[in-house]
């Protein structure tokens, strides 16, 4: 039998940073996880250098860059520990990074250098702590004991063994990804004692098309461009203003992945293809002057390929841009101006960087991420129905989410 102060179920992002801080603060603590590769989540994010945080985050205002049902439920952890705190202790470490886009950090070499400086945040304890590293190692079973002869206590059933602990920490991320290990043990747990599970989907993911919807633009493949993104629920519109990658299926790209956590099936999508463009006046204009065909004035503005396929079967706009009644000229704007698309879906788990919904917020502390009725347990970082957008913000809420968690144990914890 192995006891310990903590058990913490995962040792991706949130896991294994709440492991850390916890042993600095003086916590016996047992982080396991079934995967075999340690924080494989992180070694393969943002083009493997991972986008780590994001310094534009307003952290009292979390609505403006989360979702699910109580976004504002992730102020008290992010207030609490910041993207500049993050920054500082990669600063400690001495792990190189840069901006790259609307305050995105990525690490400059790899995102091994930031896993190597969270493993080494959990060898740094001081204050009596202690870590044991289980990796790979499956839970089994999870029971809670609270008898008249003996401490509140959790036992674990483990591939290694048995485990008494005062408390529970579930790290375990969503259903994103699951080749590198996603499974639902997370929301089995929160549901076997007793806590609400906001159904699950996947976010941050490529939107697929039925194939006959789809064919105007399956020959476009591979062309990236700047577009103003758009979808709407009851009076609630959300628009992003990214770059759109087709492919033979869908969208992609920051555009697509940025809307598809606010998509709903059956929804229509609205994407202006040239935002921040008067695209039906600049038209009227040119023809006051231009005998150009109306293609090539088009494709000063966007790319080639997306014309042609623009214009194909469309006769009207085959011709000189002088020659071109205004009334097609508006016709062609508006196209251009408010595309509607419907999916059909996502590309699913398989893709999805993260996994919206979760944990109900409403069941947990928003102090410490421990269950308001099942004490002594706690839910840190995507298992929680708190999702961020793209660029930096869901790691964020793992470390932020992860810290308030330790903090709260060791307060518990270390009074008893």
């Amino acid at each position: 039998m192995t006891t310990s102060d903590v058990l913490i179920i995962g040792a991706g992002a949130a896991g294994l940073f709440c492991a850390g801080v916890c042993q600095q603060l003086g916590l016996k603590v047992v982080l396991l996880d079934h995967y075999p590769k340690v924080a494989e989540k992180i070694r393969i994010s943002g083009g493997g250098r991972s986008n780590f945080t994001n310094i534009l985050m307003d952290a009292s205002q979390p609505h403006r860059h989360f979702l699910g049902e109580n976004p504002a439920f992730a102020r008290s952890a992010l207030v609490r520990y910041t993207a500049q705190d993050f920054v500082s202790l990669m600063n400690q470490h001495g792990v190189a990074y840069h901006e790259k886009h609307k305050g995105q950090l990525f690490c400059d070499h790899s995102s091994q250098d930031l896993i190597d400086m969270l493993i080494k945040e959990c060898q740094s304890g001081s204050k009596g702590g202690e870590l044991l590293h289980w990796q790979p190692c499956a839970l089994h079973a999870l029971t809670h004991h609270d008898s008249s002869d003996a401490d509140p206590h959790y036992l674990a059933q483990t591939d290694r063994g048995p485990v008494q602990t005062r408390a529970v920490v579930v790290a375990t991320g969503g259903l994103s990804i699951p080749a590198i290990g996603a499974t639902d043990l997370g929301f089995r747990l929160a549901t076997q004692f007793g806590l609400r599970v906001v159904t699950p989907r996947p976010a941050l993911v490529a939107l697929t098309f039925e194939a006959q919807s789809w064919k105007k633009f399956s020959g476009l493949s591979g062309l990236s461009l700047p577009v103003s993104i758009k979808t709407t629920q009851g009076k609630q519109s959300t628009v992003f203003e990214e770059d759109l990658l087709l492919t033979h299926k869908g969208l992609s790209g920051p555009a697509a992945l940025q809307i598809s956590s606010f998509w709903a099936p059956e929804q229509s999508l609205t994407i202006d293809w040239l935002p921040g463009q008067d695209l039906g006046s600049d038209l009227v204009a040119l023809k006051q002057h231009s005998k150009k065909l109306l293609g090539n004035e088009l494709a000063a503005w966007l790319p080639n390929r997306l014309v042609q396929a623009w214009l194909e079967d469309q006769p009207q706009w085959h011709k000189a841009i002088n020659d071109t009644p205004d009334k097609s000229l508006a016709a062609l704007a508006q196209s251009l101006k408010s595309c509607f698309l419907k999916p059909n879906g996502t590309e699913g788990y398989k893709k999805a960087e993260v996994t919206a919904g979760g944990v109900s917020v409403s069941e947990l502390s928003q102090q410490t991420l421990e269950s308001k009725k099942q004490p002594g347990l706690y839910f840190i970082g995507e298992v929680v129905d708190i999702t961020g957008w793209l660029g930096g913000y869901n790691f964020q809420w793992a470390w932020s989410s992860a810290h308030a968690c330790a903090k709260g144990l060791a307060s518990r914890l270390n009074k008893l």
